[in-house]
């Protein structure tokens, strides 16, 4: 018996000569189509998603009369759902955003439509909803790894889920009509962390990482030195390609997509930094469009994220350092801000790719002792 290709597949519902509805795929888009009969015309339109389970039981539901198609081809409106709405967020506003953050609206997605239903009307939802999700998170009965998180971890989800819910307040459907009349859970407050880990690495600690940083991988002593000298994230640093450096300027350029704020800028670097990009150049003899960090399984891809992590496990063992929670590639972050805290707020921003100096003030810099009883010392004191 022959099988029948996944990409070709179909489902039936109802009576032939009655109600026969078929759903099936389109071959170009992949998303799926509704076909049926209406005096005698053969009628077709988009269902507009990819979800087999769910075009079966649209199938189920027309051929049962729930949603009859209209004579003129189109069928009654449905009922906006948290799946539907989350599927439109996610086709229309998720692919504008970073790859990072296109992973954590997936993910995201996945665990409230999980937590909520799939068919849950977003207008119904409210406080309480909204209350028992905190509670369930904290204690980790939801959430991708079943474990309890911390209040910073539940204020990023709720976040995500007011923007998915003010984009709909604010979009209208092929009627004009707004998805939603308001955001249902509009004012209502997240928990914050009163008391964040917020670890910058030591100048002691980086000495120690460098001088073992070759041992671990040249590739780990490049990105270790690119971290330290332009304060960048270790995911737009392991993206970097050779067309986005001017080795004879000494200037770099950020790509919009590997930012987390999806701002593309060009930093001048340090010379430490130049001569680790020049090691980087002879040990993988790249040019042109290839990585400066690529994988060593495959130098056309970049390295990956598990990697990178693993060398910075790797190295703190070999340094002889002490597991610290938060210290890890951004902790290098932090110490980049910290360090340029008498330079103008605007020349760091430029300079580490943060779009607001707000963030940079509340989220990085940390001011050590030196700098507090150096600030004490400089302090203009009134005559006699």
């Amino acid at each position: 018996m022959a099988r029948t290709k996944r990409s070709r597949r179909s489902y039936g519902a109802g009576e032939w000569g009655r109600n026969r509805v078929r759903v099936f795929p389109d071959p170009k888009t992949g998303m799926y189509q509704i076909e049926w009969r209406e005096n005698g015309r053969r009628l077709t339109r988009s269902l507009r998603h990819r979800d087999w389970r769910r075009a079966k039981r649209q199938a189920d539901e027309f051929a049962a009369g729930f949603a009859r198609p209209e004579p003129n081809g189109k069928a009654e409106p449905e009922p906006l759902t948290l799946e539907r709405l989350f599927e439109m967020y996610g086709e229309e506003v998720t692919p504008t955003k970073a790859e990072t953050s296109q992973r954590s609206d997936r993910a995201a997605t996945r665990m409230f439509l999980r937590f909520f239903g799939r068919d849950r009307s977003p207008a119904s939802l409210s406080q309480r909803d909204w209350d028992r999700f905190i509670r369930a998170r904290r204690a980790g009965r939801v959430g991708p790894s079943g474990k309890p998180v911390s209040d910073r971890t539940i204020e990023h989800d709720l976040k995500f889920l007011i923007a998915v819910l003010n984009w709909a307040a604010k979009s209208r459907d092929k009627r004009d009509k707004l998805l939603l009349a308001s955001n249902p859970l509009r004012g209502l407050r997240a928990p914050t962390e009163k008391n964040p880990t917020r670890v910058v690495l030591s100048e002691e600690e980086y000495q120690a990482l460098l001088g073992v940083s070759r041992k671990v991988d040249w590739r780990f002593h490049v990105a270790l030195v690119l971290a330290h000298e332009t304060g960048h994230r270790i995911g737009a640093i392991r993206q970097l390609r050779w067309s986005d450096i001017c080795l004879e300027s000494g200037m770099v350029r950020w790509r919009a997509e590997h930012e987390k704020s999806g701002y593309e800028h060009r930093t001048p670097v340090t010379a430490e930094a130049l001569a680790a990009l020049e090691e980087a150049r002879r040990m993988s003899t790249g040019t042109g469009d290839t990585p400066v960090l690529p994988a060593p399984t495959d130098a056309s891809k970049c390295a990956g994220r598990s990697l990178v992590r693993a060398w910075w496990y790797k190295a703190q063992v070999l340094a002889g350092l002490e597991p610290k929670r938060g210290r890890g590639w951004h902790s290098l972050r932090r110490k980049f801000a910290s360090d340029l805290m008498d330079q103008p707020l605007k020349v760091l921003c430029e300079l580490g790719g943060w779009k607001t100096a707000k963030t940079v003030l509340e989220c990085y810099q940390r001011a050590d002792e030196g700098q507090l009883r150096k600030a004490l010392e400089a302090r203009r004191r009134p005559r006699g």
